[in-house]
């Protein structure tokens, strides 16, 4: 099968930190075996940034293959005539999906019971206890088409391609100064990561000048709301922006500002991956630290708990590792920032 070029389905149908951490798979497959087209299937909120990404050639929406009845969406598949499926993301329906569909490639791992009966190309892969980076662990798949070699997250952020980059829309461009440091914040994490808490961040706000620093919060509508106490005792040179943007406009905002800071969210990783400053927050536990997930980028960084609490695991935003990252420890990363000589040429008009 691999002497012919090959149609690829890549499947993975979560978050969008996790769909950003799998993006490398697909100018991998490019780059080292004769690729026809390769699709990728995934949520509706994660079309946009597969859609960012230049070397994927249609995103298939699970979202919508899901609303036919089952023996249609068998045929949605081979009418597409895939020689090869990775289930990046275990998932049953879709690997029972592929089988029916008759995919002659179907690679899983053999960690998963419904591999064994769905696929014909198993792969040994454990992520709970490896110490590699996520991304490295979703390469590992690709040694079931002969790709088997180590990657380094040097490497590995060549491989993004995250180059299709919407136009900014003039309302939203206009928030940037070109005379200051243009701040994102994003304080909430949808309950997916371990958060450093409104009164940290509020801390790290005292700690930038208003005449140096633009501050922007990100977050849902109703990441917004749960906020909007906090918000409203901002001070004026911060900026509200929850709930304003689609998912194509933030990724378009991320690039054109400075930098980014947030605790282990599919924003920091999109802002790394872009090739901006990034700052992740993360606790120290396995397998949610850094050595496990954090940003990939020439100007992403992270900085970390010191002891393990586990007395968070009822409410994220109340985590004492992460509360041992001090706002200073911050505002130091933030002002290497500024010694930057590129900061501002995304935003020159």
């Amino acid at each position: 099968m691999l002497g012919k070029k090959l149609k690829i389905l890549v499947s993975r149908t979560d978050a969008i930190g996790d769909v950003i951490l799998t993006i490398p798979i697909c100018d991998i497959l490019k780059e080292n075996i004769e690729v026809s087209e390769l699709h990728f299937l995934g949520r509706s909120y994660t079309e946009d940034v597969i859609r960012t990404c230049s070397v994927i050639d249609k995103f298939v929406n699970i979202d919508l293959l899901e609303k036919l009845d089952y023996a249609a969406q068998v045929q949605s598949l081979k009418d597409e005539n895939y020689d090869a499926i990775i289930h990046v993301l275990p998932n049953i329906r879709i690997a029972r999906l592929a089988k029916d569909a008759k995919i002659p490639i179907r690679i899983g791992t053999t960690n998963r019971w419904f591999h064994w009966m769905t696929c014909n190309r198993l792969v040994q892969l454990s992520r709970k206890k490896s110490d590699l980076h996520e991304a490295q662990l979703n390469l590992k798949l690709l040694k079931a088409l002969e790709i088997e070699r180590e990657f380094s997250l040097e490497s590995i952020f060549q491989h993004f391609k995250l180059s299709n980059i919407a136009p900014l829309p003039q309302k939203l461009y206009a928030y940037l100064q070109k005379d200051r440091l243009n701040i994102i914040l994003h304080p909430k994490s949808n309950k997916s990561a371990r958060e450093w808490g409104l009164q940290n961040f509020a801390d790290l706000i005292n700690l930038l000048p208003r005449e140096k620093y633009r501050i922007f919060i990100s977050g849902t509508k109703a990441e917004g709301a749960l906020m909007r106490d906090w918000l409203h005792q901002l001070p004026e040179h911060v900026i509200d922006v929850t709930g304003m943007m689609t998912l194509k406009e933030f990724i378009s905002f991320i690039y054109h500002s400075n930098g980014l800071i947030a605790a282990s969210t599919g924003p920091l990783h999109v802002a790394a991956a872009l090739g901006n400053n990034a700052l992740g927050l993360y606790p120290p536990m396995r397998p949610i630290f850094p050595q496990r997930w954090a940003p990939i980028g020439p100007k992403a960084s992270f900085l970390v708990g010191k002891t393990n609490c586990n007395k968070c695991q009822e409410d994220v935003s109340k985590c004492e590792c992460m509360n041992q990252i001090s706002p200073k420890e911050v505002a130091s990363v933030i002002r290497k920032w500024e010694k930057s000589a590129d900061l501002v040429v995304k935003i020159l008009p």
